[in-house]
């Protein structure tokens, strides 16, 4: 599928400012993407290269962009935003596109210190974080991969003076978009033009200088070790053992983050041919996905419930009278689990899904549901089972939601059938059960042993 340019829309933050977005793609996944350095998001997409990138991004997963406060198509300020109010930022795009948690992935100069510090603030809103450039920019005694005072001030100097200059604009590739792979189009006088209009819409000398003051003092480092989502720190092959021992410090204070290796050379990943980079992200996000499917899985009894001749019924009482006494068996349902303390997942037409963190209070619930839409002319059919349960948000679902469904199908009118499982675990309960012998499930590999609840 081609995908067009995004529509660029506009977040509201907390204090009043307009934050320019894009959202793009689909996937189980959503991606934000925290734009190294300066951007404009719609002059991002005139180039081809970060075009292509963004399309291969958005085949698997959702993607939001944004312009950071002050630059491109977001607000321009007076004074230079901190870093928590980036945050919020961030959150308002997040809360604008309707997205409670996402996976966030940030490169190069600017965008790491960012993405550590909303994940440190909102790790139940951060599925995984994605670090793809330094977290710290100054050089100090403890950290020797940064730049120097002295550094800082002479490139921040000439970047101003050439800022958008298309005599210039060769001069400036190597500030905005770091090294550059063999095949980058660093002399094509299209490309040289395309890089000095990215930079006057993106910001201007003096906003971008202010920018660059602000970003090169903050420092996160303290911040690393208070992180407690799934990190990755990646570094390219390309540049060098000294690239790689920074990528392995800065893991290195994030508890049970990874380090991994990277083809390439380019600082901007969109650079470079994407297959690889956007691959590893793939499979590290994937992973994250299947661990917590598999987190999220609970001990829990389920109870089915089901009106016995529910068609005849409905063809003798007529439309209307069928429809009051469904909600009036809904009621006393509903009525029985708050008793007991169960939790609706949904309704089946007449029937109910619901689970226990009780097997006991499930069969007497059942007994209870049984018994309580006797005086409103109908019979139930009920059936418990009780294991590992997958939520799956408001729903539930793995084999033993299946067990428990064939269990209650099997039940006959007024009557309560559990499993062997569900009869082991409430030994003691006072329950009496009557053995209805092995029964295969369909979709079930084994056969099970039923019992029914006595009256």
């Amino acid at each position: 599928m081609t995908l067009s340019l995004p529509k660029t829309r506009w977040a509201r933050t907390i204090d009043g400012a307009w934050i320019a977005y894009q959202d793009f793609g689909d996937g189980p996944i959503t991606l934000v993407m925290i734009l190294a350095w300066v951007s404009h998001l719609e002059v991002y997409w005139e180039q081809p290269r970060y075009a292509r990138f963004m399309r291969r991004l958005s085949r698997s997963m959702r993607v939001l962009t944004f312009d950071k406060r002050g630059m491109g198509m977001s607000d321009r300020m007076t004074g230079v935003p901190d870093l928590e109010t980036r945050v919020d930022d961030v959150r308002a795009v997040m809360d604008a596109a309707g997205v409670e948690r996402a996976a966030m992935v940030s490169w190069a100069n600017y965008g790491p210190e960012l993405a550590v510090m909303f994940a440190a603030t909102y790790p139940e809103r951060t599925l995984a974080l994605v670090l793809d450039g330094p977290v710290h920019i100054r050089k100090e005694p403890d950290y020797p991969w940064g730049i120097t005072d002295i550094e800082q001030v002479e490139a921040l100097t000439r970047l101003v003076e050439i800022w958008g200059d298309d005599e210039h604009s060769r001069e400036f590739i190597p500030y905005a978009f770091g090294d550059a792979p063999g095949d980058a189009p660093i002399d094509d006088p299209e490309f040289l033009s395309w890089c000095s209009k990215f930079a006057r819409f993106a910001a201007t000398p003096g906003g971008y200088e202010a920018f660059e003051r602000v970003w090169f003092e903050t420092n996160v480092r303290h911040v690393l070790p208070a992180l407690h989502v799934p990190t990755i720190v990646r570094y390219k092959t390309g540049w060098g053992p000294e690239d790689e021992a920074e990528a392995r410090y800065a893991a290195g204070l994030v508890p049970g983050a990874r380090v991994e290796a990277v083809e390439g050379v380019a600082g901007v990943p969109w650079i470079e041919e994407p297959e690889a980079y956007v691959c590893g992200i793939e499979r590290f996000l994937e992973s994250i996905r299947r661990e917590e499917v598999e987190l999220d899985r609970v001990l829990a009894t389920v109870l089915f419930t089901d009106v016995v001749g529910s068609t005849e019924k409905a063809a003798t009482a007529g439309d209307r009278e069928w429809c009051e006494l469904v909600d009036r068996h809904h009621t006393t349902v509903r009525a029985m689990l708050a008793r007991y303390r169960g939790t609706e997942i949904k309704t089946m037409g007449d029937g109910f899904l619901a689970t226990f963190d009780g097997p006991a209070r499930a069969v007497k619930c059942a007994q209870g549901i049984c018994e309580a839409v006797k005086p409103l002319g109908l019979e139930v059919r009920a059936g418990c089972h009780t294991g590992e349960i997958e939520l799956t948000g408001a729903d539930v679902g793995g084999i033993a939601v299946h067990i428990g469904a064939r269990v209650g199908a099997l039940a006959g009118p007024s009557e309560v059938l559990v499993s062997s499982t569900v009869k082991d675990l409430v030994a003691g309960s006072g329950l009496v059960f009557e053995d209805r012998g092995e029964h295969e499930l369909k979709g079930v590999p084994e056969p099970w042993r039923l019992y029914s609840v006595a009256s």
